[in-house]
């Protein structure tokens, strides 16, 4: 069974020039491994979340990547000794793996969900507390927003809205809980924080 730990609440502020925003960044340790989803865009707070759980960038196993827009995804040159993994492919260093469904060396579960980004994915992962989806920006929200439960909810950055609303409905018809790209751990079912 996995171990799955929020280290970032992700946050996304609108400003009058554009946003500031960072994604959650979540650590799962599976098969012996250390595992980061998303490490976001925030270097200084992201190195104190790992030092906090005794870890350093040389003691991650994999960065995964729901997808590849800067807030989630710019930190990852930093784990200069992982495996980097998005939804298909394996990069370890310049060599390229590809595979379908569970990343190998885990237990860990590769779930497209297109709609934000053509090429997004989110990670299913089997623990104690259930299934746990580390969704990216399938699901998030500002910080004035309240967090609720709405498949049609807008997505301004969303490319295919059609597709987004399906991965939506997948992901809430598969998670006990489920991990957002910006904003609180939410279950499933109800819709409230609740991890």
């Amino acid at each position: 069974m996995a171990e799955v730990k929020v280290l970032i609440e992700g946050y996304a502020r609108e400003t009058k020039t554009g946003w500031e925003a960072s994604s959650t960044v979540t650590l799962i340790k599976d098969s012996g491994k250390n595992i980061i989803v998303d490490p976001g865009i925030n270097r200084k707070l992201l190195l104190n979340r790992l030092e906090e759980e005794k870890l350093q960038p040389k003691d991650i196993d994999i960065v995964f990547l729901t997808h590849y827009h800067p807030d989630h995804a710019l930190l990852a040159g930093i784990f200069e000794n992982s495996l980097v993994a998005d939804g298909e492919t394996i990069y370890e260093k310049d060599k390229e793996t590809f595979y379908k469904g569970v990343i190998p060396g885990t237990n860990l579960t590769a779930i497209k969900t297109p709609g934000h980004a053509y090429e997004h994915f989110s990670l299913l992962a089997e623990t104690k507390e259930g299934k746990i989806v580390v969704a990216g920006d399938v699901f998030w929200w500002t910080e004035d927003q309240e967090q609720k439960i709405d498949i049609d909810q807008d997505d301004p950055f969303a490319k295919d809205k059609t597709a987004l609303v399906k991965s939506r409905r997948e992901l809430l018809r598969i998670a006990d809980l489920i991990i957002p790209g910006h904003g609180k751990t939410f279950c499933s079912t109800s819709g409230t924080s609740n991890f």
